[in-house]
């Protein structure tokens, strides 16, 4: 099956689902960060394996189900885990989940992530709004254009819309959450990163890094969504330190700990887009 059958076979199977729902924004929920779905009103569940041509998420901490509802009260569809190019999927796979929400009507993409940081003042636990970023997975554009989307050249300039960092930011002032702001760099995994990788991205400008969500920002992008995207920063590197070993399951327990401050900008983001 050519992609765009795919891509229209899951969008119809979601439309059919949703009856009169019609969600404007989609959130991808990334590692332990899942218990924002558990808040959505009014929720129906659809798990990845009934949409047709989908994968099935493999990753820890993603429990592989859309979830719409209302949320800061707007209708969502919300991502309770992502496919990853290191579960051995194409980036068209990865990406297909944007895609079918362009099709469905979704105009707003929340993105989150746990990921590692570098910069000297982050701590585990803390957040960061990401203002940039710098992919080092292959491009999810590769390949014929998909005309019906966007252009075969996309301008990545603003990939991270600005009045929703601006929002973001008040809205962490009001709630007295602090937060970061920084570049996000993508790497494909699943090895985490050496203490010369960790020095290299610093060196570059990055500021957190990961395994996920520059392929799904590029492809909204090219399809004219705006886009906000934030990390839980749930291991940090420290140069000189025998305390650099980043374990799987230390991640989702950080992710865990830090989401209530991610969910309460969130809520009050959806409030005010």
């Amino acid at each position: 099956m050519e992609y765009m059958e795919i891509i229209n076979a899951a969008a119809e199977y979601l439309r059919e689902q949703l009856g009169d729902r019609k969600p404007d924004t989609g959130i991808i929920l990334g590692s332990g960060l899942g218990d924002l779905a558990d808040m959505i009103e009014d929720a129906l569940v659809i798990p990845y394996g009934t949409v047709p041509g989908f994968p099935v998420s493999t990753a820890i901490g993603h429990k592989g189900n859309f979830i719409i509802g209302r949320l800061g009260g707007r209708e969502v569809i919300a991502m309770q885990g992502r496919f990853h190019y290191y579960e051995g999927y194409t980036m068209n796979q990865v990406t297909l989940p944007v895609r079918v929400m362009k099709k469905i009507g979704v105009k707003n993409l929340f993105v989150s992530n746990a990921a590692g940081g570098m910069k000297p003042d982050f701590n585990v636990g803390d957040l960061m709004i990401i203002s940039d970023h710098i992919g080092m997975t292959p491009n999810p554009l590769i390949g014929p254009n998909l005309e019906e989307f966007g252009p075969r050249f996309p301008d990545m300039t603003a990939a991270y819309d600005h009045e929703f960092i601006s929002l973001a930011e008040g809205i962490a002032e009001k709630l007295g959450i602090q937060v970061h702001k920084g570049v996000y760099v993508a790497l494909t995994g699943p090895t985490y990163e050496t203490p010369a990788e960790y020095r290299f991205f610093r060196i570059v400008g990055g500021d957190a890094v990961g395994m996920s969500t520059v392929p799904e920002v590029i492809v909204a992008r090219h399809s004219g969504m705006k886009v906000f995207g934030m990390s839980v920063i749930t291991d940090v590197f420290r140069e000189g330190s025998d305390e650099n070993g980043t374990d799987e399951q230390e991640v989702i327990v950080a992710a865990k700990k830090a989401s209530e401050k991610m969910i309460a900008i969130f809520m009050e983001m959806l409030k005010k887009i």
